[in-house]
């Protein structure tokens, strides 16, 4: 079974800066009723401008950033499956609570990926849902669940070794290679709801996780059958 080589990217934290306060070591002027004039309020001149807050790292997405027509079937709230509560799980784990990806999960322990998926530090996983496998049939999903070196490299195919939105995905000029460098570049054309990787559609994409943003996908990508 092929290992996955993932190079991490690590998410940087929003530094904070405390501002002091200045006084001053001129007296006041003499003269008649003259008193102590006050120290002048900190301004720009005189202390370092705040930094703006650090990007939480290329790829990375929140809630609001969720698109597409099945993401009305997660759950809601904080409920097991919700965007809420995947948020803050490494991706196997999140999708192991997921409903629309029960297949998916099946495949990736039947591989013993579970731990390489939750180790990495910054993935794009195309995700395809329940149906996509349903479309092989049980007979062949059977079959692969048993051949973890032939499955191993079909699940490989849905994984970029760097983390992307859907924005980063229309930006990065169409091709992307997968951890499966032999199986082809995977293709991505269209945007939002209309975007479609190796033909497959997005079914609910910019789903965030703690180390991935996942694209739940239409399709079952196999390696060698770029579309």
């Amino acid at each position: 079974m092929k290992k996955l080589r993932v190079a991490g990217i690590g998410i940087t934290a929003v530094a904070a800066l405390s501002l002091a306060a200045c006084g001053t070591d001129e007296p006041a002027s003499s003269g008649s009723g003259a008193t102590n004039a006050p120290a002048p309020a900190p301004t720009s001149e005189m202390a370092p401008p705040m930094p703006a807050p650090a990007a939480g790292g290329a790829g990375v997405t929140t809630n609001a950033d969720v698109f597409g027509p099945a993401c009305s079937q997660l759950p809601q709230g904080n409920e097991p499956g919700s965007l809420d509560s995947m948020g803050p799980q490494p991706v196997a784990s999140a999708a192991s609570t997921n409903p629309l990806l029960t297949k998916l999960v099946a495949a990736v322990k039947a591989t013993n990926l579970v731990d390489t998926l939750n180790s990495q530090e910054a993935i794009t996983v195309f995700a395809p849902a329940d149906p996509a496998f349903a479309e092989l049939g049980d007979a062949k999903f059977t079959e692969l669940a048993g051949k973890p070196d032939e499955l191993a490299p079909i699940l490989q195919y849905h994984v970029v070794a760097k983390r992307y939105d859907a924005k980063g995905l229309e930006a990065a000029g169409g091709s992307l290679e997968s951890l499966n460098t032999a199986g082809g570049p995977l293709k991505i054309e269209g945007s939002g709801e209309n975007m479609t990787v190796n033909g497959a559609k997005v079914l609910c994409g910019n789903i965030p996780t703690k180390n991935a943003t996942v694209f739940v996908i239409d399709k079952v990508m196999m390696p060698g059958t770029n579309q």
